[in-house]
């Protein structure tokens, strides 16, 4: 059976990323006790459920959230394949959307105020998200991008595959919290200072010639693609199933872009699972 576990800080989006593996068809239990999670697997292997999620959040007791590596290797000796979905965002947005919503946290109450209890869940959080298999960093995703990234990286992935996904951001606006690899590509030239390119991205075949006339932009993209080559089927090989690969340039616009869509194209012939994603063109 293949069990997906979506956890997460509370305003990240744990219950979107839920709802999209329901409509998935997978089966899906909510705030279930960490406790409970052998006992649910055992009972969904006897009734032949071959794929579900379940969520958990840190309205746990702290002694069992500290059990959690424990839990899963419980669940990998019943041949049951595990994978753990771990939503974050930064304190600011996670302040900013509980201001908007006017929800409560699950933590706050007495004396506890929003940002504390921001600070305590993470701490609870720990061992889930060191456990993860999948971390996404949704403090610039809206709603209907995170189901879309959880559709693309989630729906009917091979699970002996590795699956990639390249991500482009500017620096002025924040490295991505959720990034395996970050590579910073502002050394190249840049179009925003030619004439013309500026108002343009890393998509339009105007920047794409400029960029592939550069010779310090293709020695760059080589060796991204050596280092990657030699690489990731370590990372495949000691079972990591996700991996995200970030590269930044100043404001996200032209040579991440370019160099994220560049080796998307060329890792696609490679891997089953490869997705390019621009954050400041979203």
């Amino acid at each position: 059976m293949k069990l997906i576990i979506v956890s997460g800080l509370s305003g990240s989006g744990k219950s979107v990323a839920l709802n999209t593996l329901e409509d998935l068809g997978y089966y899906c239990v909510d705030n279930l006790p960490v406790a409970l999670l052998e006992p649910l697997a055992r009972e969904l292997t006897t009734a032949r459920q071959d794929r579900a999620a379940v969520g958990i959040d840190a309205r746990n007791h702290r002694q069992d959230l500290s059990r959690f590596r424990d839990i899963l290797a419980g669940l990998e000796a019943q041949d049951i394949q595990t994978q753990i979905v771990f939503l974050q965002a930064s304190d600011e947005t996670l302040l900013k959307r509980f201001s908007e919503t006017r929800r409560k946290h699950p933590l706050t109450g007495g004396d506890t105020t929003l940002a504390d209890a921001i600070r305590s869940e993470r701490n609870l959080l720990e061992p889930i998200s060191a456990s993860a298999t999948l971390h996404i960093d949704t403090t610039h995703t809206n709603l209907h991008q995170l189901r879309d990234l959880v559709q693309e990286r989630l729906a009917d992935s091979r699970p002996d595959r590795l699956s990639l996904l390249f991500k482009s951001f500017g620096y002025k606006h924040g490295l991505p919290d959720d990034a395996d690899f970050v590579f910073d590509v502002r050394c190249l030239p840049n179009p925003h200072w030619i004439q013309g390119l500026r108002p343009l991205t890393g998509r339009d075949q105007a920047v794409i010639a400029y960029l592939e006339e550069q010779s310090p932009v293709d020695a760059m993209f080589r060796e991204l693609c050596r280092f990657l080559d030699d690489w990731l089927p370590a990372f495949e090989k000691g079972s990591r199933r996700y991996l995200t690969v970030a590269l930044g340039c100043t404001g996200g616009q032209h040579r991440s872009v370019y160099m994220a869509e560049r080796l998307g194209k060329h890792f696609a012939d490679r891997y089953p699972s490869v997705l390019v994603r621009h954050r400041e063109l979203s």
